[in-house]
């Protein structure tokens, strides 16, 4: 039986405290997690096909390093504009929409790079790809926070990061097969990376607007509909009744954009900002860097490929592994014991140059590295109201993007100025300051409702946003 509306001021914001309750994943939700595993598989496989083909447009079109450095940069500025564009899209238009149709824009962009015929079309089209990936992210990772319940939202985020980074491999690997079949083998890479469109088409099917956008757009009725329906199928599964409704949250009041940078949700702006920047700073400082460094340290180019493929294969267990602790301890506090580590491993694997040293600490680093992943990606849209996530979450993981653009000269410079060793004290540095900041300075998410997140009981400003 569906419980009674509340009161008419509370009514609105009911289906927020009633979905929260719900002990289990339904069939509902196991679907949506199959459409997002999907669509983030090919997104992941798309991310990194301009690397695959790199060698062939060299050799067939007489690119140079500097042209292929250029779009590599480029596209990062596309992630950054995708993320501002996904964010504020999805709080304009819907989670659902802006889902869809980022995911079909960059597999449209991505089969259109296949047709390109010359290197600056490519750089435009992977500019404009960049756009729409970086976009589905972030509404992807809204669209978990929102319609899963609070007790199991980070493990479904763990979940959907582990199976999609297996499209790194899969492209990498067709991309060996097709690559050097011919002068233009290289342009079924993107086309493989377009088939994301096929899970698009399914998701405007099978996948409902999230019932905390339709409470916060009025839509209370169609939230409430589709509440009740998951909690039909979860009194199926489970043969039980629900626990008790808490009180629903007060209704908010509609957003403005400046309160990211002004108002009381300018220190998680901030915080947010600054963790995504050292993130990716770090994470890519070390991932995009390995082949690159262990050459300049004395390794062949076939021992070095061969070293950074090992690693390679923590990355899908690294995700994985955090379903099992990212809703059982608080998040914040886990997410820094995770960077001490990787501290403590980057500076092992730098300063100690022995080839098991490379494989075991690399392999830990990179299983780490997106465990950690997995706690950011659900931790940022926790932290902002309904009316601001999608703004706030693409406005702080975009400016991450931002800075990667511009990590690859810095590394390049730390490395020319003070070695080898340099840089992997460079990247433990940005990591630990990631596990600082949002430990110190972080609002606790895990277990609680998103609507208890974003406000103290009182109503004011949680602790956090007295602190920066």
């Amino acid at each position: 039986m569906t419980e009674p509306a509340g009161p008419p001021t509370l009514r609105a914001f009911a289906a927020s405290a009633r979905l929260d309750r719900i002990p289990v994943a339904t069939r509902s939700h196991r679907v949506w997690v199959a459409l997002l595993c999907a669509v983030f598989l090919f997104e992941l496989a798309d991310l990194n096909t301009f690397a695959y083909v790199a060698p062939a447009l060299k050799q067939h079109w007489g690119a140079s390093v500097g042209s292929i450095g250029t779009v590599t940069a480029a596209a990062f500025l596309g992630m950054f504009v995708g993320a501002l564009i996904g964010g504020r899209l999805a709080d304009v238009l819907g989670r659902k929409w802006a889902l869809t149709g980022s995911a079909i824009c960059y597999s449209l962009f991505s089969l259109l790079s296949a047709l390109s015929p010359n290197m600056a079309t490519l750089g435009v089209l992977r500019v404009l790809t960049g756009v729409g990936l970086e976009a589905m992210t972030v509404v992807g990772l809204i669209y978990v926070a929102e319609m899963f319940p609070a007790r199991m939202r980070g493990r479904y985020q763990a979940l959907i990061l582990g199976v999609g980074l297996i499209g790194i491999p899969m492209m990498s690997w067709f991309a060996r097969f097709v690559v050097p079949t011919g002068a233009d083998g290289w342009r079924w890479v993107f086309v493989l990376g377009a088939v994301g469109i096929l899970a698009a088409a399914a998701m405007i099917r099978l996948l409902p607007e999230s019932a905390r956008w339709l409470d916060a757009h009025g839509h209370s009725e169609s939230a409430a509909a589709l509440v009740a329906s998951l909690e039909a199928e979860a009194r199926e599964l489970t043969g039980e009744e629900l626990p008790p409704v808490g009180d629903p949250p007060v209704a908010e009041n509609p957003g403005r954009l400046r309160e990211l940078i002004r108002g009381r949700y300018r220190s998680r702006t901030l915080l947010l900002s600054l963790a995504w920047i050292f993130g990716i700073l770090g994470f890519y400082g070390f991932n995009a860097w390995v082949p690159t460094l262990l050459v300049e340290k004395g390794y062949d180019m076939v021992a070095s490929l061969t070293y950074t493929a090992i690693l390679s294969i923590g990355a899908v267990p690294g995700a994985l592994l955090a379903w099992p602790l990212i809703d059982r301890w608080e998040r914040k506090h886990t997410l820094l014991g995770i960077e001490l580590v990787v501290v403590c491993l980057v500076l092992v694997y730098g300063f100690v140059a022995s080839v098991p040293v490379i494989l075991i600490a690399g392999f830990c680093i990179t299983l780490l590295l997106q465990m950690q992943t997995a706690f950011l990606y659900t931790y940022t849209p926790e932290v902002f109201p309904t009316r601001l996530r999608g703004v706030g979450t693409g406005f702080t993981n975009g400016l991450g993007r931002l800075a990667g653009a511009g990590g690859g000269v810095l590394v390049a410079a730390i490395f020319q100025a003070w070695g080898y060793v340099s840089v992997f004290v460079y990247v433990a540095a940005c990591m630990g300051l990631v596990g600082l900041l949002i430990a110190v300075f972080g609002v606790r998410t895990t277990g609680r409702s998103l609507e208890t997140i974003t406000r103290t009981d009182d109503g004011h400003a949680s602790p956090v946003d007295s602190v920066l």
